[in-house]
């Protein structure tokens, strides 16, 4: 028996698919408790790899034996080490190719829904950020909208369907994770839109996304329209696609509200927050689908492992969306803000282009889960 390799997307499957995985995590206990990769059928132990280097027999009656183990780190070459000492000990092991890092990276694309002129529209997950990004394929043409930094997998998507990327949009200006928007489109010579009222002090050229704004994408028509939806930034925009999907951005999510604060305007803002989801999202069709751009945990996911709810389904369950007492409203939001994500002011900056980080301090800044959301 020999130490195995396990990537980001066999890992991805096993979460999608809920398949059982025991992790052995041999970070420190701090960056394990902040986070890690989540299964809604994972055990986990977490043992610093500096407590094993004088072997793991402590550890042995504590890991299973009668199923797969895997061995993370944040780069790999520990769980490597670690992963070694237990197959000596006859057990099956891999460890994480590429470790959080790669896990942080992985995106996976999910098909959500054949558009009704004939289009598709895909998901990507990023499992191990909680970040969503999506494709609009309608035609020869095809949409991103809100883009993670690697741009691979978009483009390899749009040349398996073969079609060209003809548009890249954000809903918003980002805090939590660096966007892929204006690399991607001038990868693909697509044209780059973002709402104006995020884009003070932008370094770059874009198309402006306002209230009512109408993209049309391809020969078969599938009309994205923008709907403003301040809150969670001052631009925050939303987008109804083929009148059947609602594109929140991180304005609502399944199980949680956007957070107003990362501008350091929550009190400001929450009063925006609230007109948005309860007067301009109670006006539209209670059979939208919502599609956030950003989940919290796995217990989110679909079965298929797509994240979506129909909205009248959120009014009714999401705790963010039940509070009648505007008082109540804004206490809850401003009082019980999370943690702010790793280093957002210096992603917002690298998002406006101000800053111009190398690849691995990229890496570095996306260290972490998102913490767009108020529970």
């Amino acid at each position: 028996m020999s130490l195995r390799a396990m990537s980001a997307k066999e890992l991805a499957m096993k979460v999608v698919q809920q398949e059982p995985l025991f992790i052995l995590d041999v970070r420190n206990e701090d960056a394990f408790q902040d986070w890690k990769v989540e299964g809604a059928q994972f055990d986990y132990l977490n043992v610093p790899y500096f407590d094993l280097l004088d072997g793991v027999e402590e550890i042995l009656p504590k890991l299973p034996s009668d199923q797969p183990i895997l061995v993370v780190c944040a780069k790999e070459n520990s769980s490597i080490m670690v992963g070694e000492m237990l197959v000596e000990e006859g057990l099956d092991v891999a460890y994480l190719s590429g470790g959080m890092k790669a896990w942080s990276e992985h995106l996976e694309p999910i098909k959500v829904a054949d558009l009704s002129a004939g289009g598709e529209l895909y998901q990507f997950v990023r499992l191990g950020k909680g970040c969503l990004s999506y494709m609009v394929i309608s035609g020869s043409e095809a949409v991103i909208i809100d883009s993670a930094r690697m741009t691979d997998a978009y483009v390899s998507l749009a040349n398996e369907k073969e079609v060209s990327i003809a548009h890249v949009l954000d809903t918003h200006l980002h805090a939590d994770h660096i966007s892929g928007g204006r690399t991607l489109a001038k990868q693909t010579k697509a044209t780059y839109w973002l709402p104006p009222k995020d884009a003070e002090g932008v370094t770059f050229s874009y198309e402006s996304i306002e209230d009512g704004t109408h993209i049309t994408v391809g020969a078969t028509t599938i009309d994205i329209q923008a709907l403003y939806t301040p809150g969670h930034t001052i631009g925050s925009t939303s987008f109804i696609i083929d009148d059947v999907y609602l594109l929140s951005g991180d304005i609502l999510f399944i199980d949680s509200i956007g957070r107003p604060d990362l501008a350091g305007k929550a009190e400001d803002w929450v009063t925006d927050l609230r007109n948005s989801l309860y007067r301009k999202y109670k006006d539209l069709s209670s059979e939208l689908i919502v599609l956030p751009a950003h989940f919290m945990n796995v217990d989110e996911l679909n079965e298929d492992g797509s994240v979506a709810e129909k909205l009248g389904v959120l009014f009714e369950e999401n705790h963010g969306l039940t509070v009648d007492d505007k008082t109540t409203f804004r206490s809850m939001v401003t009082d019980n803000l999370p943690p702010q994500p790793n280093a957002y002011q210096e992603i917002r900056e690298t998002n406006l282009g101000v800053k111009k980080p190398s690849e691995e301090e990229q890496r570095e800044m996306e260290v972490g889960p998102n913490r767009c959301a108020i529970r």
